[in-house]
């Protein structure tokens, strides 16, 4: 659920195998013997999924479009879910190195900390691409252009306000995509110089810290006019931040397109004004895509793929399909 354009990240990768499952597994569950990755003579059967945070509904997404590509294709998916920590996603990783996965589809907690985890599976012989944010030494990545998102979701807020204001920005995690719309604000920001940033926290991509965060900016800062956030969760946590605290005025803006935000655009009382949306499932099930050809020895033609979003105002929700 915050970013540099990742191209520039090293191309080797290879990452591996756990748990196996028909369909999909969340929880830990323990490895069987052997080991050693990519069993499926450049055929995948077996795809571990590795999440950041599956309370989010963004990452929910994605494993929702992936267990219904593993019922449709038949091969065996297991999900685990990375609470946020790098620590487990290095367990993981091992476990899945254990199983001998075909393919690991890998949304990071920490895109730079996850390298050597992903060095023990390039050992393995096992391919890994990185969804949502980039990884170091991944194969490929398929991401979101989340310049482009930080630059929509951070314009759609410069106009709202008038091009003039107080603003505080709720930065993400240490991965690529966080970063790279603070980046694309940043851009935005530059070009508007009568928007002012009294204050910056990182959060964890979620809620709660959107909430808490703002909440403490808020106290310090009496004379704001907007907020942007890296992604909906932690703007939806802004805007009760600012309900809380019984301002009135402040534009908010995000990034995801979630159900979430979607209802509170949808709600004339809500201070929620504009998110530039993403693809989850459908960025999952292009990694997959890419991950297949690696397998079979068909390398990307770019390392980095990335999926266009697209601004979802108040005024523009109503022909917004949505996740």
């Amino acid at each position: 659920m915050s970013f540099s354009r990742s191209r520039t990240m090293s191309s080797a990768l290879l990452l591996a195998g756990a748990l196996v499952m028909t369909g999909c597994s969340n929880g830990d569950q323990t490895p069987a013997a052997g080991g050693g990755g990519g069993g499926g003579g450049g055929e995948v059967e077996k795809v571990g999924l590795m999440l950041q945070d599956i309370s989010n509904p963004f990452f929910a997404s994605m494993q929702a479009s992936m267990e219904a590509a593993a019922e449709a294709d038949g091969f065996e998916l297991n999900v685990q879910d990375g609470r946020q920590d790098l620590g487990t996603q290095n367990d993981q990783i091992d476990a899945f190195i254990q199983q001998g996965m075909d393919l690991i589809l890998l949304n990071a907690v920490d895109s730079d900390g996850i390298a050597s985890g992903v060095a023990r599976a390039q050992a393995a012989g096992i391919p890994v691409v990185a969804v949502d944010v980039d990884a170091a030494g991944a194969q490929a990545a398929v991401t979101t252009d989340n310049v482009k998102a930080g630059e929509l979701a951070c314009q759609a807020l410069v106009d709202k306000m008038g091009g003039a204001g107080n603003i505080l920005v709720v930065e993400g995690t240490p991965t690529t995509a966080p970063q790279d719309r603070v980046k694309g604000c940043e851009g935005v920001l530059a070009e508007n110089p009568d928007i002012k940033v009294l204050a910056r926290q990182a959060g964890k991509n979620d809620r709660d810290s959107g909430l808490t965060l703002t909440t403490d900016m808020l106290t310090a800062n009496s004379d704001v006019q907007g907020i942007f956030a890296i992604n909906d969760p932690e703007a939806l946590g802004a805007s009760l931040a600012v309900q809380q605290a019984g301002r009135t005025g402040v534009v908010i803006t995000g990034v995801d397109g979630s159900p979430e935000a979607v209802k509170a655009l949808q709600d004339p009382a809500s201070d929620f004004w504009a998110s530039a949306a993403q693809d989850p499932g459908g960025m999952a099930v292009k990694a997959l895509e890419v991950g297949r050809e690696i397998v079979a020895g068909n390398a990307p033609t770019e390392r980095v793929t990335l999926l266009d979003p697209t601004i979802v105002t108040k005024d523009s929700v109503s022909d917004y399909k949505g996740w």
